[in-house]
């Protein structure tokens, strides 16, 4: 629902008229021309009072970030042997990307090998001689440890082996990497990042005064200067954090993207726009047509009586603002979806409870449209 922000006139309304809302005799003008202007019509700019939803907006920046971000670094020192990944092409979950030298690894694995196989058959034949009584029980206990010992070390070595390849641990798109065969890597070195870009999501943080009104579910629409002018991404809030950041007091957010364009990259920064709340089916009127007083604030309707239209003052309770809507509430008088309201008027108007309009169509730049 597109809505525009629009400027009127500012209405001005003479010291007598304010008094007269209490009494009569000092809202009427006094003098000849006084009443040259009571009897003429005042041009005015008329809208309807509309009955509409009204929704309570919280504005706040935040960063694109990816469904999953890792950054590979092997788990074993060594020799870079080969890289197979190019930068910046998709890769699948288990795609080797690099190797590690591991022959020294092979030879150790070979020698656990040998000592496995000789233990095992050790093993059998102390559990010969046992049945043959031939053997004690702690030649059986030495030979039954021993095996298992060589057994644990060949799965020690065969778990190193599998480390000298690292492989990609999701589905994703691969960064910049930050070495070359032949350079020699560590736990610390960093190999290159991974990015699941199947779907994005949103970091925001929200102030706590907010947070009630915050939770999983609640939707939200995002605009980039990286988007096409005038397109929103909508997107739904999946978490927000149990504590509040005392430096900043506000709480961290994070919302899932709804059909993200290709052109909105992790690390972005974007404007959000949360929906807090929904007024449904509400009296709104513009901005514009409000009306403050010392006596508080007020709509100037437009009354039909004996086919000539009338300025008529109603006391109103406002309520929710949004995008140029104000919602309102009749505090006294007739106030419906049917009424037509002063919001706008040529140059300086001076209007008073009595007044004679000449109502006109608000003009088009000034409409609020749905």
């Amino acid at each position: 629902m597109a809505v525009k922000y629009f400027l009127v006139s500012t209405v001005f309304i003479a010291a007598a008229a304010l008094g007269g809302c209490a009494k009569k005799d000092a809202a009427a003008p006094a003098g000849p021309r006084a009443m040259a202007q009571k009897d003429q019509k005042q041009p005015v700019e008329v809208t309807m009072v509309v009955r509409r939803d009204l929704a309570e907006t919280l504005d706040v920046v935040g960063s694109v970030a990816p469904n999953e971000s890792a950054v590979m670094r092997a788990e074993i020192a060594g020799l870079v042997r080969g890289i197979f990944f190019e930068e910046g092409e998709p890769v699948k979950k288990g795609d080797v990307l690099l190797k590690i030298d591991d022959s020294e690894l092979r030879a150790q694995l070979a020698q656990a090998d040998a000592r496995f196989q000789l233990t095992e058959l050790s093993l059998q034949r102390a559990e010969n001689l046992r049945q043959s009584q031939s053997t004690t029980q702690a030649e059986y206990d030495r030979a039954k440890t021993e095996f298992a010992s060589a057994k644990a070390d060949r799965a020690v070595l065969n778990l190193r082996l599998e480390k000298t390849e690292i492989k990609a641990p999701f589905d994703g798109i691969v960064g910049s990497r930050a070495l070359s065969t032949g350079d020699y890597v560590t736990s610390q070195s960093t190999i290159a990042s991974i990015d699941d870009l199947s779907r994005l999501k949103i970091e925001f943080q929200v102030p706590e005064r907010f947070l009630a009104k915050v939770k999983n579910g609640t939707q939200f629409v995002v605009s980039s200067r990286s988007l096409e002018r005038g397109k929103v991404v909508k997107g739904d809030v999946y978490f927000v954090s149990s504590t509040i950041d005392r430096s900043t007091r506000s709480s961290e957010v994070k919302g899932l993207l709804i059909d993200p364009p290709s052109s909105l990259k992790p690390g972005m920064f974007a404007n959000i726009e949360v929906v807090l709340e929904i007024r449904e089916k509400v009296l709104a009127v513009p901005e514009g047509a409000i009306l403050t007083t010392v006596n508080g604030t007020t709509l100037i309707v437009s009354k039909d009586v004996n086919g000539e239209k009338i300025a008529e003052f109603v006391p109103v309770r406002l309520g929710l603002r949004s995008r140029g809507l104000v919602e309102v509430a009749p505090i006294k008088g007739e106030l419906s979806d049917k009424s037509s309201i002063v919001a706008s008027g040529v140059g300086g108007l001076i209007l008073f409870p009595g007044a004679k309009l000449d109502p006109r169509p608000l003009k088009e730049a000034f409409r609020i449209s749905e």
